[in-house]
């Protein structure tokens, strides 16, 4: 018989209930991980998949602008005078930097800075990912310092401008700043039209921030549109290169020229002194930067005593064989004197302007009236702007007293008492020189031919063309023969305005004038302030430079040669203006 079995004691009872329960809560524990691990696995794959696709981009794949490029500036004939060109940009993230590293004594020799200096601005700015090293730099030289390899040390191709012409174009173009924004002249003017639209791409770029490679194209750059100027980048050179010379000559304070197409209105050449380089602008001084033909006003003097003659003659009271009594040699008026160089006596029209009679057509224009002269003044362009849209362009003032005095009669007869700037001169002469229509100026090319507004009739401004010539060939402005080629002009010599009222000794030297004189083609005014060496009259120091740049531009404009050599005016002794 066997022995009964032995039944377990409590104790192993618990112990086995504990193995069991470990075991059940082992593999429950297993099976919730294995659960929760094939919910992550199809919530990553298939539930989540696009968004975690999207943030795993957003941390290797970035947005980058793509630079536009300016567009370009040209003269009349597309030669360059102000263009975009591809540079590069060294930039640094200061965190990824050791400012130790051996290798930033040759980056910093590249740059062009003291190597101690390149360490310092590295351990100030650690914290920071971004910094520029050195903006818009000759792409051959960025490409050394990018191959020194230094960890944080990047480029990016951006784009400089450059103006190919200097100094000759610096006043009409201007320039942009480091972020080619227009800052003066013709850039600051169509800023909008020579901007581009920058673009965007997608790059990808590593855990440094370095880019591996471009991978789409969002908005392709949408590049500046070209401006094509007026300028006849020839003549610029030539009407820069004599009013440089003659200002070194007589040692001036500085000097104009404008020369317009008399048949459009357009600017052909308009230059000024002192200049500037806008390649280099770390000396520039805000006295160089003005575009004196349009910003600076003066008192015309002599050149106005044509307009107000022509004035005289649209009035039908005065007759080309008129006859003025300009004895004794001056006139009073209160304690203020109105003088001729000498007594003329009785003169005709013609000897008023080729003589300069300050006498003279102060009583022509006592007799017509201050209104009468003004009208005309303002008919052809003064006291109002030009049109060209250039930036700090200045009106000039033209008066207009609710009652004239006979004195601001006299005055206004020969270019004192208002102001105007070279542009606007060279303008009204330009209606004298066309037959009468007054065309609005333009620094831009004109593909159509402008339409002009008739001011005064072709037979007064053919007198006083007649009148003209006489100045040139034998009165005042007998210097400014422009070679084998017939021309016309007034000159004037005015006095300067200093801190108490009109200056003794300063004098700006100024000529207008047209050739060739029967049929013009050109007017141009020349402007010479304060000569210091020499003569300072217009017919002196003026008139020559008209002379010679008229001269010069004829021929490159092809304008064919009016007189022989036998034929050319004879140089005689005369007053001086």
């Amino acid at each position: 018989m066997s022995a009964p079995q032995q039944q377990p004691t409590w104790r192993q009872r618990l112990t086995a209930g504990l193995r069991a329960w470990r075991f059940g809560s082992v593999v429950s524990v297993f099976l919730v991980l294995v659960t929760v691990l094939a919910w992550r696995l199809v919530d990553l794959h298939v539930v989540d998949q696009e968004f975690l696709r999207q943030q795993g981009d957003v941390r290797t794949i970035r947005v980058e602008s793509v630079d536009a490029h300016r567009g370009m500036i040209t003269d009349r004939y597309g030669e360059p005078l102000a263009v975009s060109t591809p540079v590069q940009t060294v930039w640094a993230n200061p965190s990824e930097m050791d400012p130790e590293d051996p290798r930033l004594a040759a980056a910093a020799r590249l740059l062009g800075v003291p190597e101690g200096e390149l360490r310092e601005r590295l351990r100030r700015y650690a914290e920071r990912r971004f910094i520029y090293l050195e903006r818009k730099m000759q792409p051959s030289v960025a490409r050394q310092i990018l191959e020194l390899g230094i960890p944080g040390v990047y480029g990016r191709r951006e784009y400089q401008r450059f103006y190919p012409a200097g100094e000759v174009t610096a006043h009409v173009v201007g320039f942009t700043n480091i972020d080619e924004q227009g800052q003066e002249g013709m850039e600051l003017s169509y800023d909008d039209w020579l901007r581009g639209e920058p673009g965007s791409k997608r790059v990808l770029k590593d855990n440094r921030g370095r880019v591996i490679k471009d991978l789409s194209l969002i908005r392709d750059a949408s590049p500046g549109q070209d401006l094509v100027l007026s300028l006849d980048l020839r003549l610029q050179y030539l009407a820069y290169r004599e009013l440089k010379a003659v200002v070194t000559a007589h040692k001036a304070h500085g000097g104009t020229l404008v020369m317009l197409d008399v048949n459009t209105g357009e600017v052909l050449a308009m230059v000024n002194q002192h200049s500037y380089n806008p390649n280099d602008r770390s000396q520039l001084s805000s006295e160089r930067l003005r575009n004196k033909a349009v910003t600076d006003l003066f008192e015309p003097g002599s050149p106005m005593k044509a307009i107000t003659m022509a004035a005289a003659l649209e009035s039908g009271r005065y007759k080309v064989s008129s006859t003025i009594d300009t004895s004794p040699g001056y006139r009073r008026f209160g304690r203020f004197t109105i003088r001729d160089a000498r007594n003329y006596g009785v003169v005709d029209m013609t000897t008023v302007i080729t003589k300069s009679s300050n006498v003279g057509i102060s009583r022509i224009a006592n007799d017509l009236g201050g209104d009468v002269v003004r009208d005309l003044y303002f008919r052809l362009g003064l006291g109002q702007a030009t049109g060209i849209g250039f930036p700090g362009e200045a009106v000039g003032v033209l008066p207009s007293p609710p009652r004239w005095r006979p004195v601001e009669e006299a005055t206004l007869s020969y270019g004192y008492g208002l102001s105007l700037n070279a542009l606007q001169l060279a303008q009204a002469y330009m209606v004298l020189a066309n037959g009468g229509t007054r065309y609005p100026l333009s620094l831009l090319k004109l593909e159509h031919p402008p339409q002009g507004e008739r001011v005064l009739s072709e037979r007064v401004t053919a007198q006083i063309r007649d009148m003209l010539r006489e100045v040139v060939e034998h009165g005042t402005g007998r210097r400014a023969q422009p070679g084998f080629y017939s021309a016309g002009g007034k000159t004037g010599t005015v006095h300067l305005v200093g801190k108490r009222g009109y200056e003794d000794s300063e004098y700006k030297a100024v000529f207008a004038g047209m050739a060739p004189i029967d049929n013009p083609r050109i007017v141009t005014v020349v402007a010479v302030d304060a000569p210091q060496a020499g003569e300072y009259y217009g017919g002196e120091v003026a008139a020559p430079v008209f002379s010679r740049v008229m001269s010069d531009a004829l021929r490159l404009l092809n304008v064919k040669p009016e007189l022989e050599l036998g034929q050319r005016p004879v140089q005689r002794t005369g007053e001086r203006g």
